[in-house]
């Protein structure tokens, strides 16, 4: 194959890549992801790219902060709980971590908006990491990590 196949594919080549890590390492967020999104490369859903690029961050944050509160409505999570906020070194260190991922994480949404090529070495640390590392990647489950270390 010559050059000109390698540069007018990388893209996909690169979605393909991220694919196989995901199967590799038995991580179906990856895969479904980099195959949702070659997909749409490859489709006349390309038009929507944009779309995605512009909300897709944001729609993937409600989507984790759904998760994240439902123990709320599910009993999971009891109103004496919510008061030992006050009470407990613990969920005081929680808040605390939760405060400085999330203004790390508006950092970094800053950061990969004014400098996108950055995002692919992101994604390659973070692929990398979930596939071979059991690494999950989203933000406050890094903060929950994060709070594991102090406790």
């Amino acid at each position: 194959m010559n050059m000109s196949f390698w540069a007018s594919n990388a893209n996909a080549l690169l979605l393909l890549l991220f694919v196989a890590l995901g199967i590799i390492g038995h991580n179906p967020s990856v895969t479904i992801s980099a195959l949702v999104i070659l997909l749409v490369q490859q489709t006349p859903l390309l038009k929507y790219a944009p779309v995605l690029e512009k909300y897709g961050v944001q729609l993937g944050i409600m989507l984790l902060m759904i998760g994240v509160l439902a123990p709320l409505i599910t009993g999971k999570v009891q109103p004496a709980q919510i008061a030992a906020l006050v009470t407990s070194w613990k969920t005081m260190a929680a808040v605390v971590v939760g405060i400085v991922v999330a203004w790390l994480g508006g950092r970094g949404v800053h950061l990969m908006q004014v400098n996108p090529t950055i995002v692919t070495g992101l994604m390659i640390g973070t692929i990398i990491g979930v596939a071979f590392l059991r690494g999950v990647p989203v933000g406050p489950l890094i903060a929950a990590g994060l709070l594991s270390l102090i406790l």
